[in-house]
């Protein structure tokens, strides 16, 4: 039986290039990060061998580099060389295999926009503190007219 690739999605950052191989439930996982390259094999559930083999677009950091393997994927962050400089694309050519795609959940336009994103990241993190504090409903009464009545009433 041939060799398949794994469906991999990607997407860039400042310091790192992430790259996340979609296997389920995988076995016999094997990532090598070269400073040029990543090697990715690795057995699906079905016991399908998966291979991809990607020359980066440009040099990154190899002893910098670390993957995450979960039960839905195998995560990979390299670490670019040259930090702060935005990649087109993930492989060297200027072809794109069909198993490669961008990872548009988690894609954004950071280029010149670091402190921006630093901000919106402070501003969600705020924003989600506020609502996981827990407070108590509010009050619904100020719905009814005679409720309305009766609080001019009282305030005069």
């Amino acid at each position: 039986m041939a060799r398949q690739h794994a469906r991999t999605l990607w997407y860039d950052r400042p310091r790192y290039v992430f790259m996340e191989f979609c296997v389920e439930d995988s076995t016999d996982v094997h990532v090598l990060i070269e400073d040029h390259r990543i090697v990715f094999s690795c057995k699906n559930a079905d016991g399908v061998e998966l291979y991809n083999e990607i020359e980066f677009y440009a040099k990154v950091n190899s002893k910098d580099s670390q993957d995450k393997r979960s039960s839905r994927s195998i995560t990979c962050f390299v670490r670019k060389w040259k930090e702060k400089v935005a990649w087109p694309r993930l492989t060297k050519e200027d072809i794109k295999p069909v198993w490669l795609s961008v990872d548009f959940d988690n894609w954004r336009d950071w280029e010149g926009d670091e402190e921006m994103e630093l901000a919106h990241v402070e501003h969600y993190a705020e924003l989600l503190k506020k609502v996981s504090t827990k407070r108590p409903p509010p009050a619904m009464d100020d719905l009814d007219d005679d409720s309305d009545s009766a609080d001019d009433a009282t305030s005069n």
